[in-house]
């Protein structure tokens, strides 16, 4: 059974900065491409950011791309979502997911969350004005 937790969710004001972590346990994490989904409250489940199984391929929303960077680390078995000129359209719960298909066996879109099998429990960040 495969689980990720999600830490590093916070209060933080505009113009600052977080950095989100996803450690994941029970399958062969770096099999997988690896992605980050937001939800404010009220509003749907958005595509945040994705990176490729070997780290070499990298996504982002429009909303995000400049402001946020996404890593991995194979070996920690970890994912990494640095979060900089924060705004307050950012609040919401961060989730961690991972994507179906070992290695990208399976084309499906990489923005849509049914895209996805397991996610974590999520992770709140608040950006104040």
């Amino acid at each position: 059974q495969v689980q990720l937790a999600e830490s590093g969710g916070d209060v933080v004001q505009a113009g600052g900065s977080l950095r989100l972590s996803c450690v994941a346990s029970g399958d062969t994490f770096s099999d997988y491409t690896m992605g980050w989904f937001r939800q404010a409250p009220g509003k749907e489940r958005e595509f945040v950011a994705a990176i490729m199984w070997s780290g070499g391929v990298l996504h982002y929303s429009e909303s995000v791309q400049g402001r946020f960077t996404i890593s991995r680390d194979n070996a920690k078995r970890t994912v990494t979502l640095q979060m900089n000129s924060l705004k307050p359209e950012d609040t919401g719960v961060y989730y961690c997911t991972r994507k179906r298909g070992k290695r990208g066996s399976v084309p499906i879109p990489t923005a849509d969350p049914t895209s996805y099998d397991y996610w974590g429990q999520g992770t709140q960040v608040t950006v104040s004005s």
